[in-house]
């Protein structure tokens, strides 16, 4: 067809064929911008929703426990404490994120003893507590199960003259329901009927129980859904970063996701091990001659050792030796840390065994090092507890 047509005529055609593939190029980029930025609002888009639902949510909690109160310009000579909005994902003891939270906190650095508070302790179950909660689970044979309250801190009923205050009723509500209340242990509620006995643990949002008698945890849930907004989560697996199994033999209680946790963040992942977490000819001194190291840093690590104990209580002596630098932490010090970590890179699944077939007897052991702390010439005292086969330190 070009052969009966003039030179420029064909040459016009290259040029528009040229310009219609480029501008077709050109089109498709185009496309694929557009694509690309639309997936990113796209994403944006489900973030922003996602976060105006839990702050709907949150506010809607409010409204329906009337915890809406005088605005405190109202209220003479008194002034609001700044508050401001915390989001976290809940995740189960496969890491995977089974529910997004959120809580609109107070500036607890801003109140004064006082007139904000007269009360510093925390009424809540302690972590020996629930290790013994889990032995005598152990030893009576029953399955422990979870719930989880939605909003805890709103059910309370709060005064006019001290709105900063949020009381959980949970506690009067099951004195309430004829659960008698721990002599000791004021968030352990006890009910008991001849053979039958149950258990019921609580930790501000979270509450663990079990009972001889099945039936009892069945209305014991549907008692708590009835009162409260309640999360009924099943048998107990996992339980402030405690990881529980339950088999027909005992309990084992371990820590082997959060102690990958903090070798992730403390970057441990690639180093060398060790066999034991100290080095006992060579004792810690002050060391003031060396370097100082960052002491939020070493507090921090200090902080997560002295929890991984729950169900590590070998690494006791370890960490508590390193602790007793965190005035001023030396880089000697810095060392005897890392090694802990080390030594836990190459002991990742351990953790406490409590079986079933075992006595719930109390033992006690204890033993000291008299005038061996290099520092100060004072004595080391250590001590453990069994009941039974079931260490509980």
């Amino acid at each position: 067809m070009l052969k009966n047509t003039p030179l420029w005529s064909s040459y016009t055609s290259i040029v528009k064929s040229s310009k219609v593939k480029n501008r077709d190029e050109k089109l498709n980029e185009d496309t694929n911008l557009k694509i690309n930025e639309e997936s990113v609002d796209k994403e944006d888009q489900t973030f922003l929703e996602e976060l105006k639902r839990l702050q709907r949510q949150e506010k809607e909690a409010y409204d329906a426990a009337e915890t809406l109160r005088k605005t405190f310009a109202e209220i003479f000579g008194k002034k609001a404490i700044r508050t401001k909005s915390i989001y976290r994902n809940k995740k189960d003891e496969r890491g995977v994120v089974v529910r997004n939270k959120a809580r609109l906190v107070s500036h607890g650095h801003r109140q004064e003893e006082g007139i904000d508070y007269d009360e510093v302790f925390a009424l809540v179950a302690r972590i020996k507590a629930i290790r013994i909660f889990l032995a005598f689970s152990s030893y009576m044979g029953f399955i422990v199960y979870q719930m989880d309250v939605k909003i805890a801190f709103l059910y309370g009923k709060i005064a006019e003259e001290h709105p900063k205050h949020g009381m959980i009723l949970i506690s009067t509500f099951l004195v309430q329901s004829r659960y008698r209340r721990g002599l000791i242990d004021k968030m352990l509620f006890i009910k008991k009927d001849k053979k039958d006995i149950m258990l019921v643990q609580v930790y501000i949002d979270d509450i663990i129980f079990g009972s001889t008698k099945k039936s009892w945890c069945d209305k014991f849930e549907a008692l708590m859904k009835n009162r409260f907004q309640m999360s009924y989560m099943g048998e107990l697996t996992f339980f402030l970063r405690l990881q529980v199994k339950q088999k027909e033999d005992g309990i084992f209680i371990s820590q082997d996701k959060y102690v990958a946790e903090i070798l992730k963040k403390f970057d441990f992942l690639s180093v060398k091990t060790t066999i034991t977490p100290i080095k006992t000819k060579k004792p810690l001194v002050k060391d003031k001659e060396a370097a100082d190291v960052d002491v939020h840093i070493y507090r921090s690590m200090s902080g997560y050792l002295i929890y991984l104990t729950f169900s590590r209580p070998y690494i006791m002596y370890a960490v508590c030796a390193c602790s007793r630098f965190q005035v001023t932490p030396k880089t000697s010090h810095l060392q005897a840390m890392k090694s802990i970590f080390r030594y836990l890179k190459g002991q990742q699944k351990l953790g406490l065994w409590y079986p079933r077939d075992s006595p719930f007897d109390l033992e006690a052991y204890s033993d000291s090092d008299y005038a061996g702390t290099n520092l100060n010439r004072k004595s080391t005292i250590g001590g453990c507890q069994f009941l039974g086969r079931r260490l509980n330190l």
